[in-house]
């Protein structure tokens, strides 16, 4: 049988952490940032919800190279992966060579402050450019606030020539 992503009981934990921290870090769910205020009440209904959503959500874990651990539809539609190559994926390799010292420094900016604002562009794994434009990073904390790895979202995005 197969079992779409936002099934999985680690999905749906993962989801819940992204979710709790996002509104933890901006006092405003994720979901009312785009303007969504039917939200679901079932952990499962939440979990598809987000993996349906008609915005980007990626997170990565804590690894020393941090690999990526949840990628909506959207978000595996634009990177042109599966789940299982999305989540073996380090994030790191979002990034051109040439961005890769910007992500840091946004990433690390994001451990100290919480959460950050942002602007860039992403490659996907055929080589395709992309610029987002108001991007939110947050930490993923857990309910003991211990840090699980951090997350981002946007929407406005577009493909470059």
């Amino acid at each position: 049988m197969n079992h779409q992503p936002w099934q999985q009981e680690k999905v749906i934990q993962r989801t819940q952490l992204i979710l709790s921290s996002f509104e933890h870090w901006l006092g405003r769910s994720l979901f009312e940032n785009f303007g969504i205020t039917e939200v679901k009440t079932s952990r499962i209904e939440v979990s598809q919800q987000l993996f349906e959503a008609d915005f980007i959500v990626v997170a990565h874990g804590t690894e020393i190279n941090p690999i990526l651990n949840y990628g909506n539809q959207k978000a595996l539609d634009i990177w042109e992966l599966t789940w299982p190559e999305f989540t073996q994926t380090p994030s790191r390799q979002t990034a051109e060579a040439i961005e890769q010292q910007e992500r840091d420094r946004l990433l690390a900016k994001t451990s100290e402050k919480g959460y950050s604002r942002f602007s860039t562009i992403r490659i996907t794994n055929t080589g395709k450019r992309f610029k987002i434009n108001n991007g939110i990073v947050w930490n993923v904390i857990d309910d003991q606030q211990t840090y699980q790895g951090q997350a981002a979202v946007y929407s406005d995005f577009y493909f470059l020539p």
